[in-house]
C-alpha cells in the first residue's frame, strides 16, 4: 500500500498514512501489558520469597523463554499471518500469567516458579515487532518504488510509543503492587494482554500480506538470522537488554535499601520518560547521517551516561543520571529497527523485529539475575554495574563489527529474495 509522502515528513505525515490509526491504538493497548510483566515478575517473587536474586532469576527465566521463542513466533506470523499466532498466544500468555502467580502466592518451590515461567515467557504477544512490520508493509520498498522516506520517522513513533509504555507499565504495576496487593500487577497484565491482543489480532486489514510459497522463490525460505547485520544488531540490543533490567532490579533495590519503595516507579519512569522524549526529537529530524553512524553515537553515549550509575546514592541526581541514559538509548534503538528495513527482505522482517526483541528480553533476563544477586550479596550500588558492562560490550561489538552493518550487503541478500535494488540501501 502506497502513501503519499512530501519533502519534509514528520509525525503528522506518519499518522495521515492510510489505515495507520487502525493498528496503531489497538497496537497501544496490546503491548502495554509487556512493560508491567518483569517488574510484576520481580515484586510478587521478591515478595513471597524476600530475596531480589530468586525474583530476577524467575523474571530471568521468563525472559529467556521470551528470547527463545519470539523469533519463532515472528517467522510464523510471516508464514501465516499476524492473527493466526495472536490468537492462541494471548489465550496461553494468560493462563500462564496466572499459574506462575498462583504458584508465588502458595509459597511453591522454586522450580517450580521456573517451570511456569518459560509458557509465560514463550507466548509473551511480539505486538511490538507486528506493528513495526504493518508499518514497513504500508511504507516499505516495493517492486517499482523506493522505501519511503517516513520509514525512519515510523521506527521513532514506535520507539516513542514502547517507552511511552515503559513510562506507564513500571509505575502501574508497582503502584498495583505496593498499594493493593502483590500480585495485582500480574493480574493486570495479563488482563490487558488478553483484552488488548484479541482486539489487535481483530485488525487483519492492515497486517502484512502473507505471500504464497511459489516453486524456486528464495525469499520465503529466508531467515533473519541468515543476514550478518542482524546477527551483529542481536547482539548489540543485548547491551540495550541490559540497561533495561539492570535498571528496573537496581532502583528497585535502592529504593528499598533507603526505605522509599514507593520512589521506584517515579524513577523508573523518569528513565524511560528520557527514552521516550529523545525518540520523539529523533523522529522529528530529518538526518544527513546514516543509521549505523547514528547507532554507534548512540551507544557510545549510552556507555557514558551509564558509567555513572553505580557511583550515585541520592535520590535526585540518580533521577538526573537516569534520564540522560534514557535519552541515550532512543538514538540507538530508533537506528538499530531502521537498518533492519533495507537489511532483511521483506518476507522476513517480522522475524527481524522479534529477534531485536528477543535479544532486549534476554539482555533484560540476565541483567535482572545479576543485578538481583548483586544487591543481595553487596548492595543496591552494585547492580547498577551491570548496565555499563553490557553496554560497553555491545559498543565493542558494533565498532568492530560495523561493515556488517552496511545496507548494500542487504541489497545482494534481497536481490536473492527478488526484492529490487534500493538506491537509499546504499547510504550507510
Amino acid at each position: 500500500m502506497a502513501s503519499t509522502v512530501s519533502d519534509r515528513p514528520g509525525y503528522g505525515q506518519l499518522l495521515r498514512t492510510p489505515g495507520a490509526w487502525t493498528f496503531l491504538l489497538p497496537g497501544f493497548a496490546a503491548r502495554q501489558p509487556f512493560a508491567m510483566l518483569t517488574i510484576g515478575i520481580v515484586l510478587l517473587v521478591q515478595h513471597t520469597t524476600g530475596s531480589y536474586g530468586s525474583a530476577g532469576a524467575v523474571a530471568a527465566v521468563t525472559g529467556v523463554s521470551m528470547a527463545l521463542f519470539a523469533p519463532q513466533s515472528g517467522k510464523l506470523a510471516d508464514r501465516v499471518g499476524q492473527r493466526a499466532v495472536l490468537l492462541p498466544g494471548v489465550l496461553v500468555h494468560a493462563a500462564s500469567v496466572s499459574a506462575l502467580t498462583a504458584l508465588a502466592l502458595a509459597d511453591a518451590p522454586l522450580w517450580l516458579l521456573f517451570l511456569a515461567a518459560v509458557p509465560t515467557g514463550a507466548s509473551v504477544p511480539q505486538v511490538g515487532p507486528m506493528v513495526r512490520a504493518r508499518w514497513a508493509a504500508l511504507l516499505g520498498a516495493a517492486p517499482g518504488r523506493k522505501a519511503s522516506p517516513l520509514m525512519p520517522t515510523a521506527a521513532a513513533f514506535e520507539s516513542v510509543t514502547d517507552e511511552f509504555t515503559f513510562v506507564i507499565g513500571p509505575v502501574l504495576a508497582t503502584a498495583l503492587c505496593t498499594g493493593v496487593h502483590p500480585a495485582a500487577g500480574l493480574i493486570t497484565e495479563a488482563a490487558l494482554t488478553l483484552v488488548g491482543g484479541l482486539f489487535f489480532a481483530a485488525q487483519h486489514r492492515t497486517q502484512p500480506a502473507v505471500r504464497a510459497a511459489a516453486a524456486g522463490a528464495p525469499e520465503q525460505r529466508v531467515s533473519a538470522l541468515s543476514v550478518p547485520g542482524v546477527r551483529v544488531l542481536a547482539v548489540a540490543f543485548l547491551g540495550i537488554g541490559a540497561v533495561f533490567g539492570g535498571m528496573q532490579v537496581s532502583l528497585t533495590a535502592f529504593t528499598e535499601e533507603i526505605g522509599r519503595p514507593g520512589a521506584n516507579g517515579l524513577l523508573y519512569g523518569i528513565f524511560a520518560a528520557g527514552n521516550m522524549l529523545a525518540g520523539i526529537t529523533c523522529g522529528a529530524i530529518a538526518w544527513k547521517s546514516g543509521p549505523r553512524r547514528r547507532l554507534i553515537a548512540g551507544y557510545a553515549a549510552l556507555t557514558l551516561t551509564a558509567s555513572g550509575l553505580w557511583a550515585v546514592h541520592s535520590v535526585p541526581l540518580l533521577a538526573g543520571l537516569g534520564l540522560l541514559v534514557g535519552l541515550s538509548i532512543a538514538p540507538a534503538l530508533i537506528s538499530g529497527y531502521t537498518l533492519v528495513e533495507t537489511l532483511v527482505p521483506a518476507s522476513a522482517r517480522t522475524e527481524a523485529f522479534t529477534w531485536l526483541t528477543g535479544s532486549i528480553a534476554l539482555g533484560q533476563a540476565a541483567a535482572v539475575t545479576v543485578a538481583g544477586r548483586l544487591a543481595d550479596a553487596h548492595g543496591a550500588s552494585t547492580g547498577f554495574v551491570v548496565p555499563l558492562v553490557g553496554t560497553v560490550l555491545a559498543l565493542v561489538t558494533l565498532v568492530t563489527l560495523r561493515s556488517r552493518l552496511t545496507p548494500a550487503r542487504a541489497t545482494i541478500m534481497a536481490a536473492r529474495g527478488s526484492v529490487h535494488r534500493d538506491p537509499v540501501a546504499a547510504r550507510k
